[in-house]
């Protein structure tokens, strides 16, 4: 366990560091209030130093928001080509997660935050993080985080295929990109009588299970390698009354046996995620993409087919040549039955000068129909 240690009242204290993004250890802990000024803030955070935050809790937020004005005057440069500049974009982002990360506050003993005006974030940590443990240092911009995420289990998402909602847990992808539920909702099923079965593979949310089974698939085995994944499929699951039909089993990606259907809708872009939350889009070295394709024929049916979903941004990025996928499919002695595409339903918002954006306008996401030769 790393622990902070400060300097307050002419006191050392201490508290267990927690970092979501494997953030180290900070090298210089000073206390802060509603006295610092934000280019006083700024200049430390970029030096390494960070700051507890002893302050008013909406000043807290003020002065990240400050920070990340100054942050603002930078851009990141452009590339030759969009990998580049993808990559450019990408270092931009850490740099600004770094700085921005080196405000903290306190988390007491049973997770409350005792700062002025400050939320009970006490539900909120408990969901994210379990029960507590002593106090604990976080960044702001990871409290906030966690508290959006509380948020959003809360609420849900609404998921017309099911005419129901879906209730993600932080460090689960969300699913507000609605094109590839639809395309799992709208995709022929292969044939088979009573019995059918399926698989998805890194449900996440358990999401496409549920459709799967709305669909009448008979039985549905669930799988995905992050234990907040499973614990939030295993809920919505039961909230939607398929326990029945559903199994949620792991952490891995294959289950035992073969299935009807093995559906798999992977990380889209080959590159390493820097937060729990990114594991859903970032897939370094396709390494789920790969483990899906190559071990698809020894848990299919011999009549059994596969979908996978996935977006094209990586190769309109330039991280993933056109003809890899292809490639791919081909190498694991598989065959292409069919090819859906879809335009995202996400909205284009955002820096233009970022490379996500022109990507983001022109990205189609396809659903391949997938047998064993």
């Amino acid at each position: 366990m790393s622990t902070i240690h400060w300097t307050e009242a002419h006191t050392v204290r201490s508290a267990r560091w927690h970092s979501e993004s494997a953030a180290p250890l900070p090298r210089r802990v000073v206390v802060a209030d509603d006295r610092m000024k934000a280019d006083t803030a700024y200049r430390l955070a970029c030096e390494g130093t960070a700051m507890l935050w002893r302050g008013d809790y909406h000043n807290a937020r003020q002065l990240l928001r400050a920070m990340n004005h100054r942050l603002n005057r930078k851009p990141p440069p452009s590339g030759d080509n969009p990998a580049e500049s993808f990559r450019l974009h990408r270092r931009a982002q850490g740099h600004r997660a770094r700085v921005l990360g080196k405000l903290l506050v306190l988390l007491e003993d049973d997770h409350s935050l005792a700062l002025r005006r400050a939320p009970d974030v006490r539900r909120a940590c408990t969901e994210a993080y379990g029960p507590p443990h002593g106090p604990s240092a976080v960044s702001l911009t990871e409290l906030l985080g966690v508290i959006g995420a509380r948020q959003w289990r809360e609420k849900g998402v609404e998921i017309p295929a099911l005419a129901a909602r879906i209730h993600p847990h932080y460090g689960v992808f969300s699913p507000l990109r609605g094109e590839y539920v639809d395309l799992v909702a709208q995709a022929p099923l292969p044939g088979g009588g009573p019995g059918r079965t399926a698989f998805d593979l890194g449900t996440g949310t358990g999401v496409l299970a549920a459709v799967l089974a709305h669909r009448g698939v008979d039985h549905v085995v669930a799988t995905d390698i992050n234990p907040r994944a499973l614990s939030c499929a295993r809920e919505n699951i039961h909230r939607l009354d398929l326990t029945d039909r559903i199994e949620v089993v792991g952490p891995c990606l294959y289950p035992d046996g073969r299935a009807d259907l093995v559906v798999c809708n992977p990380p889209w872009i080959p590159a390493h995620p820097t937060s729990a939350v990114e594991q859903g889009v970032y897939d370094p070295n396709s390494t789920m993409l790969r483990a899906f394709l190559n071990d698809l024929r020894s848990h299919l049916t011999p009549e059994g087919e596969a979908w996978l979903i996935l977006s094209d941004l990586a190769e309109l990025l330039g991280l993933r040549t056109p003809h890899e996928v292809p490639t791919a499919i081909e190498a694991a002695g598989l065959k292409v039955l069919d090819r859906t595409t879809t335009k995202p339903q996400h909205p284009r918002a955002g820096n233009p000068r970022s490379p996500l954006h022109a990507a983001r306008a022109a990205e189609t996401t396809s659903l391949w129909r997938l047998t064993g030769t």
